[in-house]
């Protein structure tokens, strides 16, 4: 409900619950502990999900893949933005452990040739995350695994005919200027 609407109320998500509110009172004092509980759960999913793909051991495909999968997992099982806690300084400190983690990895994934080189810094830091985040709401029929294969292959690949090569991307270009 909150992913959907970001201001439902506590009677709102009880009733969707099938609880009465009283029931969510006891556990949660206010709104904002409801939330930050949602957001604990979901940062500690997504630490889970990186400890889980060995992005600093695993081969770098196979780690990617893996990072993929579960962060989709995460993000269909905790579809809230985390961008609204941030406020709170531990939180922040905690996703930007994370954020640190997968920055790395990319670099060693690049480093070892599965990324290509030249592309603007933080390029792919900023592109991985909206691909996951667009699979994840926009082909929910998909298994985490079949999405991140979506994922990982446009990442890796895009979305132009794969016999496309860099010298009909040239002529195109070239042409249509």
């Amino acid at each position: 409900m909150l992913a959907a609407d970001p201001a439902a109320t506590i009677a709102s998500i009880a009733a969707e619950a099938g609880v009465d509110r009283r029931t969510v009172y006891r556990r949660f004092s206010s709104r904002e502990e409801l939330l930050a509980a949602i957001y604990e759960s979901r940062l500690t999913a997504i630490e889970h999900a990186i400890e889980d793909a060995r992005l600093r051991e695993a081969p770098v495909a196979v780690a990617l893949h893996r990072y993929v999968e579960n962060i989709i997992a995460v993000n269909r099982t905790w579809p809230v933005d985390l961008a609204r806690m941030l406020a709170d300084e531990s939180v922040r400190a905690r996703r930007d452990a994370s954020v640190r983690e997968v920055d790395a990895f990319l670099d060693r994934a690049t480093e070892e040739g599965l990324l290509r080189r030249g592309l603007p810094a933080g390029w792919v830091s900023a592109l991985l995350p909206q691909l996951m985040h667009l699979v994840s709401r926009q082909l929910p029929e998909l298994s985490p695994g079949r999405a991140a294969d979506v994922v990982v292959d446009t990442l890796l690949n895009g979305v132009g005919p794969s016999s496309t090569s860099k010298s009909d991307l040239r002529s195109v270009v070239t042409r249509d200027q």
